[in-house]
């Protein structure tokens, strides 16, 4: 049965993204801060098709472990947009349901990687992307406001988090605006990296 889960890189401070984002600017311009031990791993590169990273080690499995338990994916449309005029081609190898009030068209790649614009809200979404998932996970891909809305709505089943060892000060914290009182969070895994700190957790939501 498919998981609801989201995979995030956030800083020591808790910023998920930096201020000032756009398509020319995205994620506020901290990707490299956030992600670096993310670019330095040849399984990031490969996964989007093209040539890169200095090493293939632990990071690089977890890197192909995300990607190969994942069905299906939801994001939001400032994402959706920040990426659209960058990412590869079937970049997903997947369906991506798009959190938008702009109607459009399913944007149908070469591969395995259609886009499909939902106008009705996170549970619609839900329930198309358990389909495409076909029992494997559906990611919350971001951004941290989509994060958020899923949250808040109780339907996390797990979250992997990255915490890069930089504080921004300021930009999109990943846990603002939660519900403190929806879950109980049990530590499932603590992953140290020369780059890094991941941290699993699973999410009942309280009864």
């Amino acid at each position: 049965m498919s998981k609801i889960i989201f995979d995030s890189g956030i800083t020591l401070d808790g910023i998920f993204a930096g201020d000032n984002r756009s398509p020319d600017n995205p994620m506020g311009g901290v990707s490299g801060q956030i992600h670096q031990w993310m670019f330095k791993q040849k399984a990031f590169w490969k996964h989007i098709k093209m040539e890169g990273g200095e090493e293939y080690g632990p990071d690089s499995t977890l890197i192909d472990d995300v990607f190969a338990r994942t069905g299906a994916y939801i994001m939001g449309k400032r994402m959706f947009e920040e990426g659209e005029v960058a990412w590869p081609e079937d970049l997903f190898e997947a369906d991506v349901y798009v959190l938008t009030h702009e109607k459009r068209d399913p944007w149908i790649q070469k591969g395995g990687t259609t886009f499909y614009f939902i106008n009705d809200g996170i549970h619609s979404a839900l329930e198309k992307a358990r389909h495409s998932a076909k029992g494997k996970d559906i990611r919350i891909q971001g951004g941290a406001n989509t994060i958020q809305q899923f949250l808040n709505a109780g339907l996390i089943d797990e979250c992997f988090i990255h915490i890069a060892p930089v504080l921004l000060g300021s930009g999109i914290r990943l846990f603002d605006n939660i519900d403190k009182d929806k879950y109980d969070i049990q530590i499932a895994e603590v992953i140290p990296s020369k780059y890094t700190t991941h941290l699993r957790y699973t999410l009942t939501k309280k009864s």
